[in-house]
């Protein structure tokens, strides 16, 4: 057998797929270095046969034959739990203590496995074994078979939702970003428009020591909160400390809150950390002295407890990332001193030691973003925001921040999440995102993932899982190869659908899977049955010959919308604006690529005119004032309103409106396939929070959203 054929077997074994097609039609086939450096990546040896060994005597060394945690289904009547008894042992003891209190237990035998009772509680319960001298304890995790959904996403509901870029509201007493405060105005005038939702983008922690890194998809942590996001002026001790106001001057916030003239303007992350980060570093010396109370500095440490060993890893990081990238210029951690890479070292003890002051300052930050953070759901759910807030998770970490280092083993930094070639990127796409190995996820009883559900879904109603597929298979490139010498690494698709679902249930918090891209046939299904929502953007959901679907055949467990942050908005698609700016930075491979996109948005216009028309939203004869004969096409507000009311009739049971539509913006959050050419994640909108919830066009969008979802 050759070592090609060698690395083949224990690729089936790990989960490395060997064969794959990609957009465009094209098979693929990991070759030896590939797959070599892949199962490398899963901390496996290089050598096929090592690799063979440790994953065999991995296996035999399992007590019972039994992972650190097992899945059982609720709805199962009778759960057996298969088991690998020790050798001449003829009958095994088992107890189960519930998280109740609750008791069960028995004896049987060996070889016949475990009956356990039927209808246990959902939750984790801690089920002991005994059999021929040997014992062993695992979670037992009880999980539905689908996720909770509240009245406003059950059978026949019709609710729907705002969404916006957090960090591009602009108002008259924000710093030059938006905040948490922005956030309790906006959710509680959702609410009271009538909507059920408030969807955002993610808000996870990135670099506190760079702040020009901005990707809410990138993130150092997504346990975490960014600390931008923190209205100062709401900090314990903020209003009774003069000299920490002081600190700001008046001209420097009226600089940061001010767009320019004609260019709505970006965020200055940079500007807006030099603002905050001074004030809160003096409120929190005002915290630790007592100057900001008894009862603030009490919650404080509550909350420093409840965060345990994960939080202070995470403040280690950022003083250990402050210190060496602000010294020494080094942004990533694995060019530091090989002690500080190891966060079990005796060196970073001795750093948290002697920078406790400055450890303590960066949970103090996660404090005041959670805290924020809670007050704003519960000023949406105050407003009559029923469901509640919508957080979004990005599907993996920044190779670079505080997970990566803190998990080395969880976190596989030898490759890199990406997705195959497709139509604009024929090279494929490498996301720079380091993903989650998932033999140590097993290892591990599923605990990283069921952090991060656990962190994402606090304070919120809906929790979207961006490319949600990675639940049962992501697309890794070993680190340093071309995004298309990759292939499809395998996860534990059916327990960590139950894990979602029975998380789902603890938070009271519905679930969206983003689907778009190359989905495995099958997984929608998996996904529906799991109710879990499928997000459905107006422009992929077409018919073989490329017409718009009506909106009675959009799928019920669904979320429908008219665009997403990768996506033009609703006036940019009309008028071209993403297909002027791949023109303009040279991101189409060949000028055959940019005449064919070209062609296909002016027969896309058309087809959704068209769509609209059937469903009596737009005159034909009024197809001309949307595209003028031989001229531009035009955008008005009643082909905007017209789209959101196609969307509102669909049976989709959470419909999603853009704040970024609703205002007009003809730019998008996001440009896929650009950094800094594009300003991503930097825009401003045009106008300023308060002018659109004083203005009329929020107010009419939602009017006209409710009728049509009513009807």
């Amino acid at each position: 057998m050759s070592r090609l054929d060698r690395l083949r077997h224990v690729a089936g074994l790990v989960g490395v797929a060997l064969r794959h097609v990609d957009a465009l039609g094209v098979w693929h086939e990991p070759g030896e270095e590939v797959l070599s450096r892949l199962i490398a990546a899963l901390g496996l040896p290089e050598d096929p046969e090592a690799a063979a060994a440790a994953l065999a005597a991995e296996a035999e060394a399992m007590p019972f034959g039994l992972a650190a945690l097992q899945v059982i289904a609720a709805d199962d009547p009778g759960p057996t739990l298969a088991l690998r008894p020790p050798p001449g042992s003829a009958d095994i003891a088992w107890h189960l203590r519930l998280e109740d209190g609750m008791q069960h237990g028995g004896t049987g035998p060996a070889a016949a496995g475990i009956m356990l009772p039927g209808g246990l509680p959902l939750g984790y319960h801690r089920l002991e074994l005994a059999a021929g001298g040997e014992s062993a304890t695992v979670t037992l995790a009880v999980a539905p078979r689908a996720c909770h959904l509240p009245a406003g996403l059950s059978e026949g509901a019709r609710s729907w939702g705002l969404t916006t870029q957090l960090y591009g509201l602009r108002s008259a007493r924000n710093w030059g970003i938006g905040d948490f405060t922005d956030l309790a105005t906006l959710a509680r005038t959702a609410g009271s428009l009538g909507a059920a939702a408030l969807g955002l983008n993610p808000m996870h922690a990135l670099f506190a020591a760079e702040p020009r890194h901005v990707s809410p998809y990138s993130p150092s942590s997504r346990a975490q909160l960014d600390y931008l996001y923190i209205d100062v002026t709401a900090v314990p001790g903020f209003a009774a400390d003069a000299a920490a106001r002081g600190l700001a001057p008046e001209a420097a916030l009226a600089a940061a809150r001010a767009p320019g003239e004609v260019d709505p303007g970006e965020v200055d992350h940079a500007a807006v950390a030099a603002l905050k980060r001074p004030v809160l570093e003096a409120l929190y010396r005002r915290l630790e002295s007592g100057g900001s109370g008894e009862a603030a500095l009490a919650e404080f440490r509550g909350f420093e407890a409840a965060g345990g060993e994960a939080l202070a890893a995470f403040a280690t990081f950022e003083a250990l990332h402050e210190h060496f990238y602000r010294g020494e210029g080094r942004f990533s951690w694995r060019d530091w001193p090989a002690p500080m890479r190891d966060p079990h070292s005796p060196e970073i003890a001795e750093f948290a030691r002697a920078h406790a002051q400055r450890t303590g300052f960066f949970r103090f930050l996660q404090w005041q973003a959670d805290r924020q953070l809670g007050l704003a759901a519960a000023a949406g759910r105050d407003g009559g925001l029923s469901i509640g807030l919508y957080r979004d998770a990005a599907v993996g970490v920044n190779p670079n921040g505080a997970v990566a280092w803190a998990d080395q083993a969880m976190i596989s930094p030898e490759a890199a999440i990406g997705a195959p070639p497709d139509a604009l990127s024929r090279a494929g796409q490498d996301w720079g995102l380091a993903p989650l190995n998932p033999l140590t996820l097993r290892r591990r009883g599923f605990a990283p993932f069921l952090n991060t559900l656990r962190a994402n879904m606090r304070h919120a109603g809906i929790l979207r899982m961006d490319h949600v597929m990675a639940l049962q298979r992501l697309y890794w490139i070993p680190r340093g190869m071309p995004a298309v010498a990759g292939a499809y690494v395998a996860y534990p698709f059916a327990e960590l659908v139950r894990l979602v679902a029975l998380e789902s249930h603890r938070h009271r918090c519905a679930v969206i899977g983003e689907d778009l891209g190359t989905v495995p046939d099958g997984f929608r299904e998996t996904m529906r049955d799991a109710a879990i929502l499928s997000y459905r953007v107006i422009h992929f959901e077409r018919r073989a010959d490329g017409s718009y679907i009506p909106p009675g055949d959009y799928p019920p467990v669904a979320a429908a919308s008219a665009a997403t942050h990768d996506l033009a908005s609703l006036k940019g698609f009309w008028l071209g604006r993403d297909i002027e700016w791949r023109r303009r930075l040279a991101l189409y491979p060949d000028a055959a690529a940019e005449a064919t996109e070209a062609a296909e948005r002016h027969r896309d216009r058309r087809m959704l005119l068209e769509a609209l028309a059937h469903e009596g939203l737009i005159d034909r004869d009024r197809f001309d004032d949307f595209l003028p004969p031989g001229g531009a096409p035009v955008f008005t507000e009643a082909l905007g309103d017209a789209v959101h009311a196609f969307l509102a009739r669909s049976q989709a049971r959470l419909m999603l409106v853009q704040l970024e539509d609703v205002a007009g913006e003809a730019e998008q959050a996001n440009l896929p396939g650009t950094t800094d050419a594009h300003p991503n994640w930097r825009r401003c909108m045009s106008r300023s929070l308060d002018e659109l919830l004083a203005g009329p066009a929020l107010a009419r969008v939602a009017a006209l959203v409710n009728a049509e979802r009513r009807r």
